[in-house]
């Protein structure tokens, strides 16, 4: 199957190269908000938050009186990112010095890493690194106003929510609201997975932030060259088909599916044998180590396999210690894991991530990707295959099995969203000059009847929360049964689209909510079409429209499906057959309508009428069509609703 996004990158060195401080691109920008007490840095893996917090934790105890810093991780393996760092020789004004007493990511029970974070707080050390749930446990003992003047460090932000049963969140709540802590909270992705906020509005709001994106990140490689998002589909089971994509020249992290998934096959020991089996022979797997040698059945070549899926604690500790001591791309070639090797968890020699059955989490996925995504002179392309049951039109889990598709197909067009070039969009006034064109650039584009923001809030939404904003939409069931292409394109962008917008912003102004609505849709068409040069002008094909860039308007925008390029290449991907169960399935639970649809597609019914000489069927094969009829259905009901009430 083709891939849904593929996304190029030009190389330019920019994210790796550092100044006279030895800071990354990124680093500079969080370095720069240093002062802030409460700083927010979203930023992909791989782009270097755990030394920009160095940076910013040194600050803080040298220049602005903070005590002690404090930095949690969500896993004991992250821990050791956070270790001994020399930072002088690079240029900065001190070294990254933790005593090794005050690391807590250590085997060991939480009753005693708690007291040694008691003993800590009353010592004069100044840096301790501990888990997320060792910070949890130690808040219990303590009062909030032993964490005055200390920085919290909250490495992996995104574990933390406002649910009720999140502890994690009631400790920062309380840590912000009852002491004079600064805390500095890293994420590379802010996509719960779910629909709990992270923050609560008003603690957010005391939040600075710093967002560096993944086309920055990953257009300022030095090797780099593309990224590619593709799925497989499968029926049968995974580990008879998991071979068709499975290149064992390509250095790879396979995902295996969890046990409660459909598409587990119940014994995940097994299912890594299976794996195993399918490359070759097992040879001998090293006592020291714990690495498997397999003679490949294609080439007759060593592979080098790390099984991570045992549960045997000194088995697992010995293949992480040899991970975390790989130097050479020749160390490993496949690494097997189930719930491991996401977040954190660097290979820089990685190519190609494999992962097996639908993720519900977006966050997941994006920790999954960036696992092949650092940057290694052995690849210039990186790729993330996503393997999925193919839904069979007999099993009566053929709903379900669509939904998984539909989603997983989702999470691929928010990545594109996140992965593609970023524009700049203004309006195009045509009887005046623009006064500020000096800032304008390749990917600044104008157009007519855009709205920009009026209001500060708006910019902040659009600056910081946009991505957010678009996979809390593409993750909404409404939206989700709207996609492929059964309901018109102006009732998504127009109806659908701001009213989420004003579920998730209730305090927005009816005017803030339309320049936001329409910076998201102009950005995910802008970012889903191509533009292509022919002569001296740009041109940017949109779904069916093939437009020079100087003429586009909202208007246009506004007729087209944002999300429907997937759903096209879904179709020339699966047998007629399947494609056929997924339609019966996106219309059996499809959307009702409402008075704003019915509104909106009253005078494309009569253009309909107009140009067929025909009203719109009921029975069409084409699901805008039918959406055309089933309105008029609607408002003849509407009218005999009314008439009845006269």
């Amino acid at each position: 199957m083709p891939d849904i996004v593929h996304v190029k990158y030009q190389q330019t060195g920019k994210s790796k190269s550092t100044n006279e401080y030895g800071m990354r691109e990124m680093q500079q920008k969080a370095f720069e908000a240093r002062t802030a007490q409460y700083l927010l840095i979203k930023a992909p893996p791989a782009s270097g938050k755990s030394r920009a917090l160095m940076f910013i934790g040194l600050d803080k105890l040298i220049n602005q009186d903070i005590k002690k810093v404090i930095v949690a991780v969500p896993e004991r393996s992250i821990g050791s990112s956070f270790a001994k760092t020399d930072l002088k020789k690079y240029g900065f004004f001190a070294d990254w010095e933790p005593n090794p007493r005050y690391n807590l990511c250590t085997p060991g029970v939480e009753k005693s890493k708690v007291t040694a974070f008691l003993n800590f707080l009353e010592s004069d050390e100044k840096i301790l690194i501990c888990t997320h749930a060792t910070l949890r446990f130690a808040f219990d003992a303590i009062d909030e106003k032993q964490l005055n003047d200390c920085l919290l460090a909250i490495d992996e932000f995104h574990h933390v929510s406002v649910d009720g049963d999140n502890k994690l969140g009631l400790v920062l709540s309380s840590v912000m609201d009852k002491s004079t802590a600064h805390v500095v909270a890293m994420t590379g992705s802010f996509f719960r997975g779910d629909s709990v906020p992270i923050l609560l509005p008003e603690d957010e709001a005391k939040f600075t932030k710093v967002k560096y994106d993944y086309y920055q990140q990953l257009n300022g490689y030095n090797y780099l060259k593309s990224l590619g998002i593709g799925y497989h589909f499968y029926q049968g089971k995974y580990t008879s088909a998991i071979h068709e994509i499975l290149d064992e020249n390509k250095k790879t992290i396979i995902h295996i599916p969890s046990v409660n998934s459909g598409e587990s096959e119940k014994d995940k020991y097994e299912e890594v044998n299976r794996i195993v089996d399918g490359l070759g022979l097992l040879d001998y797997q090293d006592p020291d180590t714990g690495v498997l040698y397999v003679i490949s059945k294609a080439t007759g070549k060593t592979l080098k396999i790390a099984d991570l899926v045992h549960d045997n604690q000194k088995d697992r500790d010995k293949i992480q210690e040899y991970l975390r001591n790989v130097k050479s791309v020749d160390d490993i070639d496949i690494i097997i894991a189930l719930g491991m090797a996401k977040e954190g968890f660097d290979w820089p020699y990685c190519e190609h991530a494999l992962t097996v059955g639908y993720r519900g989490s977006l966050t997941e996925i994006i920790q999954i990707i960036g696992r092949a995504t650092r940057d290694s002179e052995n690849k210039s392309h990186s790729q993330f295959t996503n393997l999925i049951a193919q839904p069979d039109a007999e099993d009566d889990l053929v709903k379900l099995s669509v939904n998984n598709m539909l989603k997983a197909i989702t999470a691929s067009l928010l990545m594109e969203q996140v992965l593609a070039p970023n524009f700049k969009f203004k309006p195009k006034f045509p009887d005046q000059d623009d006064e500020d064109d000096s800032e304008d650039d390749e990917n600044t584009i104008k157009i007519n009847g855009f709205k920009l923001p009026s209001s500060q809030r708006a910019k902040d939404i659009i600056e910081s929360d946009i991505n957010d904003l678009k996979a809390k939409i593409m993750q909404d069931d409404t939206m989700l049964k709207a996609m492929p292409g059964n309901v018109d394109p102006e009732v998504i962008n127009k109806v659908l689209i701001p009213k989420i917008i004003k579920e998730t912003y209730p305090d927005l102004s009816d005017e803030e909510v339309e320049a936001v609505r329409q910076h998201i849709v102009v950005d995910s068409v802008i970012k889903n079409g191509t533009i292509e040069e022919v002569g001296d002008k740009r041109f940017i094909r949109m779904a069916d429209s093939f437009v020079n860039i100087d003429d586009i308007n909202i208007d246009l925008i506004d007729t087209i499906n944002p999300f429907q390029k997937a759903f096209e290449i879904l179709s020339k991907s699966v047998t007629a057959s399947v494609f056929k169960a997924i339609q019966e399935t996106i219309d059996a639970t499809r959307i009702t309508m409402t008075d704003e649809e019915a509104i909106i597609l009253w005078p494309k019914i009569k253009n309909w009428i107009a140009k067929t000489g025909e009203q719109p069927s009921i029975q069409s094969f084409d699901p805008q069509e039918r959406r055309l009829a089933e309105a008029i259905i609607f408002l003849k009901e509407q009218k005999r609703k009314a008439q009845a009430n006269e």
